[in-house]
């Protein structure tokens, strides 16, 4: 399907350096820490091992810098779970891998760019946020396909394609919020059970 190779195609070519790439991992982490109001550049820089002129060196702002992390965050996406996904046939199962690399990808003790496109989603401003926005609905625009080809091939009861997208992206999305890396729970249980919980529901099985 062509809406499938639009949505994991990245549109925004960005650097591949990898001590850029270090400064946006190492920002990530301090920024989920602490918050992006409450780290400042002087900080994120003594992190990166960096004088303060050498970060705007690679970052001419800090509104630049969040917008950088959250691009580098799609990618990380768009590399581990859409390009993954694309070209599986069954649009339910198609569904499901997703679902499974998603949740892999936010529980991820490395995942920090992915979490903070979450929890910074309405700190970026003006055209910045545009193009965070741009790339999140090829995301949804994804699972909408997927959802009404399932229902057209009457896998799944007819729904609302983008009411099931988003309530998709609400069971994988918060997990960020209450997962805990040493809890009762690994990654890989939480996602067979919010798999097992959105595509076969609560009612019990006959």
């Amino acid at each position: 399907m062509l809406i499938r190779a639009m949505c994991y195609t990245k549109q925004v070519s960005r650097p591949r350096d990898q001590r850029y790439h270090e400064i946006l991992e190492r920002a990530a982490r301090l920024i989920f820490q602490r918050g992006y109001e409450a780290t400042s550049m002087q900080e994120i820089a003594e992190s990166c091992g960096l004088t303060k002129a050498g970060l705007y060196h690679h970052i001419k702002t800090k509104e630049a810098l969040l917008l950088a992390i959250m691009h580098y965050g799609m990618d990380l996406f768009e590399d581990m779970v859409l390009a993954k996904v694309g070209d599986i046939a069954d649009p339910v199962a198609r569904l499901r891998e997703c679902m499974a690399r998603n949740i892999a990808l936010v529980t991820l003790d490395s995942s920090k760019e992915v979490t903070i496109i979450l929890h910074e989603h309405q700190t970026l401003t003006g055209v910045a946020k545009q193009e965070i926005n741009t790339r999140k609905k090829r995301y949804v625009g994804f699972l909408e396909a997927a959802f009404r080809e399932a229902i057209e091939r009457g896998q799944v009861r007819p729904v609302d394609p983008t009411l099931a997208a988003f309530s998709f992206l609400g069971v994988v999305l918060w997990i960020y919020k209450w997962y805990r890396a040493d809890g009762k729970l690994t990654s890989r249980q939480v996602s067979d059970g919010m798999i097992d919980l959105f595509f076969e529901g609560l009612m019990p099985r006959s």
